[in-house]
């Protein structure tokens, strides 16, 4: 069975850095489409940063400059390097990825395959 892992939330104060890992296990190819979303307080599901398999990257403005999203194909293994926090960034962050490339399309949350459980990243002076 697919499985995303997801690990590295936790609490921290305002201007530090985060690294979350997101680890894909039961699957033999390479992944795709990987990304994480986030979903904050009282606020929708939203598309943090996404990448390809073959290196094109997208982000929400928000997170432009700030946060850096990177991958493994081989390993079929992403990361999410966060830097500058501010409490706005406080969310549920979930992994997910696709079986299948989609070549200059942005994708939407019905393309992607499997989700992770969701690691909490808690923004707090």
């Amino acid at each position: 069975q697919v499985q995303l892992l997801e690990s590295g939330g936790g609490l921290v104060q305002p201007g530090d850095s985060v690294r979350l890992s997101c680890v894909a296990s039961g699957i033999s190819f390479t992944l795709g489409h990987m990304a994480w979303y986030r979903q904050g307080p009282g606020k929708q599901r939203e598309l943090v940063a996404s990448i390809s398999s073959g290196g094109t990257r997208n982000y929400a403005d928000s997170v432009e400059g700030r946060f850096t999203i990177s991958r493994n194909n081989a390993q079929n293994t992403a990361w999410l390097q966060m830097s500058r926090l501010s409490v706005a960034d406080t969310g549920v962050y979930d992994c997910a990825a696709s079986i299948r490339c989609y070549p200059s399309q942005r994708l939407r949350g019905s393309h992607y395959d499997y989700w992770g459980q969701g690691t909490q990243v808690a923004v707090s002076s």
